[in-house]
């Protein structure tokens, strides 16, 4: 569905006419479009990051609402909560469509992550989100044991508190496998915004899919980062176009 043209995309159109200007004035001055650019992140390996998994309606946009998370290092999108093996996304069985966030527990933790679930989706819709109907699309909180379970059964009862006209249908199931979505279903809103892949310098598939930077550019591309954190990144993307670079390494 088209909704009505929001501040963001007044904002592209702006970087848009900036950059046909000065490409028409000035060819030294004209911002330069690498063809590729690899990310060279901090080495991760060591961090000791913790993972999250939740299902909450259509996994594009649920990739995109934790992605802008201060704290988030990187998510993935896939199928969850099945039994069906090796589940595709024209043929997941009994599977929901999941989000897998990886996290560091210094700067966000679970409970505060499952705030964000609960602020969200509907949680009291059963088997779908919005116009998204089916039971690909019910609403979940994976957990990996009992601390995590405990955690996930306190918040749904303080949600049920605050919906005392119909039940929140939630589930709380502990996780089995989480299979990864195929490539094209990963990071799909930055995806579908063309002038955000160039300013990171295009990165190949298996380096977008894992790029932290692209993680938060996602929730940005859809609009749906905290406002400090979507003001902070248009002023990154002012920045580039000032200076003619296009080179976006972090946010």
């Amino acid at each position: 569905m088209l909704s009505e043209r929001s501040p963001f995309h007044s904002h592209q159109i702006l970087c848009f006419c900036l950059l046909t200007i000065l490409l028409a004035a000035d060819r030294t001055l004209a911002i330069r479009f690498p063809d590729r650019l690899s990310e060279n992140p901090k080495d991760l390996s060591n961090q000791p990051f913790k993972t999250a998994i939740f299902a909450l309606g259509s996994f594009w946009r649920s990739e995109s609402v934790f992605g802008c998370l201060d704290g988030v290092v990187r998510t993935t999108v896939g199928y969850a909560g099945g039994s069906k093996t090796n589940p595709e996304y024209r043929s997941l069985g009994d599977h929901a469509e999941s989000v897998q966030i990886e996290y560091d527990p210094s700067l966000i933790n679970f409970r505060q992550l499952l705030e964000v679930f609960w602020s969200s989706h509907d949680s009291r819709q059963v088997f779908g989100q919005g116009p998204d109907v089916g039971n690909q699309y019910r609403s979940i909180i994976f957990t990996n044991g009992t601390e995590e379970s405990r955690l996930a059964l306190f918040s749904k009862e303080r949600e049920q508190t605050r919906s005392k006209s119909s039940i929140v249908t939630t589930q709380i199931q502990l996780l089995a496998t989480f299979y990864p979505a195929e490539p094209e279903h990963q990071k799909f809103e930055l995806k579908r915004n063309l002038f955000l892949l160039q300013l990171i310098g295009n990165l190949p598939e298996e380096e977008l899919e894992k790029s932290s930077l692209a993680t938060r550019l996602n929730g940005y591309a859809a609009e749906l980062c905290p406002p400090k954190i979507q003001n902070r990144i248009d002023g990154k993307i002012d920045d580039i176009i000032r200076k003619g670079w296009p080179i976006l390494r972090d946010v």
